[in-house]
Order: structure tokens, then C-alpha cells, then sequence
């Protein structure tokens, strides 16, 4: 008898612990998922990270330009900065920390803003050649570009900026003049910003077939951009690298 409840008992125990292994392993399971989740949830963030304070350094690094008003302390939709140039509002911001390979260049752009400007009254005249209009609301990209030949090359970032609303500006457009165009040294960096002015009044826009002036007087919300950047050429000005076309969404 001893030796039948010997036997049952031990035959309990094996069941018990085959029932158990399933769930434990399941449990295993997901605490070896949860903990790779959080892992790379961790990763992400220290890659955001990372490319906040890039962006961060390099606009630090940057000169005020001496045309339009700064607005690297405008980061959060509202806030409004005043200087001897104007006083600038941030609409919209969006921070891209993306890079783009365009054969030997590397176009990386750090963010986008939306920016309304009411010029100094000594200004008006610089934008009137662009916009009849005494303030105005324009998009800006800061970018950085490195070369990463030893060869001198020739690029423009932005070649030729499209919005959601129709609008077209030529690199000829904008309105920062930092001059990131144009030839780059072998292993050489640029960065700045790049501006266009939109929904402006002037006569100087291109439209797309089937808009006119009319059009844009009335301010439309800027939802996205479309930038096509130049080809990239060597020193002798033969084509070596295809443009390419990046589109940013606010």
C-alpha cells in the first residue's frame, strides 16, 4: 500500500511539474521579449538623443544671419523673438535629423520650421524684390552637407523647393543667401540655412500651371515641402551623381 501512494505520489509530482513547464516557458518568453523591447526602445532613444545634440552643436555653431532674424531660440509653436532685424513667430517646427546620400554628398537635414516675420522697417526693402507684403510668413530648413570625396564637387542643397499648396521657388528664391551653394572641397562640411518666402503677393513667384496670383493672397496652412537638390558635379562641371527629390512633412 505504501508503496502504491509511493508510486501516485510521484506520479503527481511529474505531472505537476510538466503542466508548469509550458507557462514558465511562456513567462520566460515574454520577459525575454519585454526586456528586448525596452532595449530597443532605449536604443531609439539614445539615437534621438544623439542626433538632438548634433543638431543642437551645429546650430550653436551657427552665425546669425545678417538679413534675417534668428530664430534658433524658437522651439516650440508660439514662441516669438525679436531682434534689430524684426520680430519672428515659430508656426511650425519639425525636427528631421535626416540624412540623404547624393553620391560623394551627404545632405543631412536637422530640422524644418514654419516662421512668421514682420521685417525692421530698415529690411522691407531686402524682401521687396521677393514680396510686396510688410510681413510674411516663410519656410526654412537648417542642413548640413558634407563632401565626403577628396574631390571638389559642385551642389546646391536645394535646387528647387515645392509646397503642398502649388508653390515653386528656385534656389535663386531664397532668401538666407549663406552661400551653400556651389563648390564644396574634397572631405569639406557647409551648413546654414535655406528660406522661402510663401503664399507672398509678389509678382516673383512661379506657380504651377493653373494658379495665379490670386491664389495665394490668402495665407493656406504649408502641410509638407518637396525639395529636389542639384546634381552633383566635379570640378570640370561633368554630372557625376543624379539630383535627388526629399519630401519633409510638418
Amino acid at each position: 500500500m505504501k508503496k502504491t501512494l509511493s508510486i501516485l505520489f510521484l506520479m503527481l509530482l511529474v505531472g505537476c511539474s510538466s503542466n508548469a513547464s509550458p507557462e514558465n516557458d511562456e513567462k520566460n518568453s515574454g520577459n525575454e521579449n519585454q526586456t528586448e523591447n525596452n532595449a530597443n526602445e532605449k536604443n531609439d532613444e539614445t539615437k534621438q538623443q544623439k542626433n538632438q545634440e548634433q543638431t543642437e552643436s551645429k546650430i550653436d555653431e551657427y552665425q546669425p544671419n545678417p538679413q534675417v532674424t534668428d530664430d534658433r531660440s524658437l522651439q516650440k509653436v508660439g514662441q516669438t523673438y525679436a531682434d534689430q532685424k524684426g520680430e519672428a513667430t515659430l508656426k511650425e517646427i519639425k525636427n528631421v535629423n535626416k540624412t540623404y546620400e547624393v553620391g560623394s554628398i551627404e545632405l543631412t537635414v536637422r530640422e524644418m520650421k514654419l516662421i512668421h516675420l514682420r521685417p525692421d522697417y530698415g529690411m522691407i526693402d531686402y524682401f521687396h524684390v521677393l514680396t510686396h507684403d510688410e510681413e510674411f510668413d516663410f519656410v526654412k530648413v537648417f542642413v548640413e552637407i558634407k563632401n565626403k570625396s577628396s574631390e571638389k564637387v559642385n551642389f546646391a542643397p536645394i535646387a528647387l523647393l515645392e509646397t503642398n499648396t502649388g508653390e515653386t521657388f528656385d534656389w535663386q528664391k531664397d532668401i538666407y543667401l549663406e552661400e551653400l551653394n556651389g563648390e564644396i572641397d574634397g572631405n569639406g562640411t557647409k551648413f546654414g540655412n535655406l528660406g522661402f518666402i510663401v503664399n507672398a503677393t509678389g509678382d516673383d513667384h512661379v506657380h504651377k500651371e493653373g494658379h495665379n496670383e490670386s491664389d495665394h493672397k490668402e495665407a493656406k496652412d504649408i502641410k509638407w515641402i518637396e525639395i529636389t537638390t542639384s546634381d552633383v558635379f566635379d570640378k570640370d562641371q561633368k554630372k557625376i551623381s543624379e539630383a535627388q527629390k526629399i519630401r519633409i512633412e510638418f
